[in-house]
């Protein structure tokens, strides 16, 4: 589906900044104290994420979900946009939800937010457009975006992914999303209640239905069937926008991913 883009300046983004735990395994791998200081091809991958957005025509201003308020401090490059504000530095909440639901309450509940994390280094400002474009074509109160499986593993055969598994295809996530409606915090809140209960899967299983889990389990559940499903238990009408870029499914979570991300970023320049 082709969409427009859309007007200038008309989205907020929301950069989910924080880490799992004092050893991640980027940060460790790159000697660094913060994941989202983790070099990629010789920048700060949060860097990379926030250029991006400062060059998408969509984007307005940005926050930062950050563990510390000094985390871009000593990036030279985004100095001026901090001092101009086109950058604004947040707290983290408890957990990514938290920091979602967290750093859109401060931000005045923001209608169309886009929500992307600092790990998602090969970010660039065409694929911001177009993502928001076509979430906003259509009707929802919060939308996500998916990868099919087919052409990740064709552009990346080595590469472990996991996997939503659907009975027309398998998909991952792209860590791109859009919160459109205030109604969207309804989908926040059940996003963070499944977080909380991820040691505790039957719980999960309890909130989206057995008949939907075996389905699930099964491979007779459709992509489509599974959003009208969680749309009715999150409160929130959710679709998903399918990116065919293969690249839009990297983020950095381990040493093998960074490896990854630098031989595209790699091809890219030589492509330039």
């Amino acid at each position: 589906m082709s969409a427009a883009a859309p007007p200038p300046g008309t989205v907020t983004a929301l950069v989910l900044a924080g880490q799992r735990g004092p050893d991640d395994p980027v940060a460790r791998h790159s000697g660094q104290r913060w994941k989202a200081l983790a070099p990629v091809a010789g920048r700060p991958m949060v860097e990379r994420v926030l250029d991006a957005l400062l060059a998408a025509r969509s984007i307005d201003k940005i926050a930062v979900a950050a563990p510390t308020p000094d985390l871009l401090s000593e990036i030279e490059g985004l100095r001026p946009a901090l001092e101009s504000g086109r950058i604004v530095m947040l707290p983290t909440g408890a957990g990514p939800a938290g920091s979602v639901a967290a750093g859109w309450k401060q931000l005045g509940y923001p209608c169309p937010t886009l929500v992307t994390t600092a790990d998602h280094a090969l970010l660039t400002p065409a694929l911001i457009d177009a993502f928001c474009a076509r979430s906003l074509a259509q009707e929802s109160d919060i939308d996500a975006a998916l990868v099919p499986a087919s052409a990740i593993r064709a552009a990346f055969p080595e590469s472990r992914r996991t996997f939503l598994r659907f009975r027309e295809e398998s998909y991952s996530g792209a860590n791109l999303f859009a919160l459109k409606r205030p109604a969207a915090a309804d989908a926040i809140a059940f996003w963070q209640s499944v977080e909380q209960d991820r040691k505790r899967p039957w719980r999960i299983a309890r909130r989206v239905g057995p008949g939907t889990l075996l389905a699930y389990l099964l491979r007779r559940l459709t992509l489509e069937h599974a959003m009208g499903r969680l749309s009715r238990v999150a409160g929130a009408q959710a679709r998903t926008v399918i990116l065919p870029e293969a690249w839009a499914a990297v983020d950095v979570d381990k040493p093998e991913d960074l490896a990854l991300a630098e031989r595209i970023l790699a091809s890219r320049n030589a492509e330039a």
